[in-house]
């Protein structure tokens, strides 16, 4: 019985996680390693070992990283500063309060602001908006495969 509970609770952790990585603004592979975790803790590790643990930890930092990175190529491909990625990150974090189109118009938004503020150039500003975007929304099918491997490989492991 212990062991349902468990699993229910873990998975309430990754659907969260999921749902933090589609929508910004939750850490979500940081949440579907804490569901591993509070498996442990509940049904015990004696079906997630050290190794596991840690590969689990590194795989939730390289989705993070991924994020991150394909942000900043996105952005300096098409010419963008530092500022137009930092202002594309801001705007996504706005834009969730203007669910779904501040999804898609937020990075872009942050990004051209933010470039028009350390530029002032207007086809730079567009260009470093539309990098950072395609950055953004470039690297989600990429995160959302590590994070599958992540859940698939657990399930494997306990069940």
């Amino acid at each position: 019985m212990i062991e349902i509970i468990a699993i229910i609770i873990v998975f309430i952790f990754f659907l969260a996680g999921l749902f933090g990585t589609l929508f910004p603004g939750m850490p979500g592979p940081p949440l579907i390693w804490a569901g591993m975790l509070v498996y442990g803790f509940i049904a015990g590790f004696q079906d997630l070992g050290a190794f596991f643990l840690i590969a689990q930890a590194a795989l939730a930092l390289l989705v993070m990283g991924v994020d991150y990175l394909f942000s900043a190529l996105g952005s300096k491909v098409f010419g963008g500063s530092k500022a137009a990625l930092w202002g594309a990150a801001l705007g996504l974090l706005i834009g969730l309060f203007f669910f779904p189109y501040g999804l898609l118009l937020g990075p872009f938004l942050g990004a051209a602001v933010a470039e028009l503020l350390v530029r002032s150039k207007s086809d730079q500003v567009f260009r470093s908006g539309v990098g950072a975007t395609l950055g953004f929304w470039g690297a989600l099918p990429i995160k959302l495969a590590l994070e599958a491997v992540m859940i698939v490989w657990f399930i494997v492991r306990i069940f």
